[in-house]
């Protein structure tokens, strides 16, 4: 009932406003994001699945109310698992050739 009666007030939002002025997302009550425009690949990647933000809810993409940014979520839920578990923040490995001082050594040595 409460998401019927804000589609309600979001489209009775957009007919109060004169015809050029209508733009078909906003917000209801300054509260709730709506958005009736036609969806666009990029706005539903920027919505469901958006490394930029630290935002884990964002706005819909089509309709009234909240969507679930599940690149923020995935992030909470490992970050959440490993408090958990007590396990170490991963380590990149380095896959570099030796440096000029190991080299240097290293061949210091073999000349001994």
């Amino acid at each position: 009932m409460a998401t019927i009666g804000l589609v309600v007030a979001a489209v009775a939002t957009e007919l109060a406003k004169p015809e050029e002025e209508r733009t078909w997302h906003g917000r209801v009550f300054d509260l709730v994001p709506y958005d009736f425009r036609p969806p666009t690949w990029e706005r539903i990647r920027a919505a469901y699945w958006n490394p930029d933000s630290e935002r884990l809810f964002s706005d819909r993409v089509f309709g009234v109310g909240w969507a679930v940014n599940l690149y923020r979520a995935r992030t909470l839920m490992n970050e959440a698992f490993s408090r958990l578990t007590g396990a170490p923040e991963p380590t990149p490995i380095r896959m570099s050739g030796r440096s000029r001082r190991t080299a240097k050594s290293l061949d210091a040595d073999e000349a001994e």
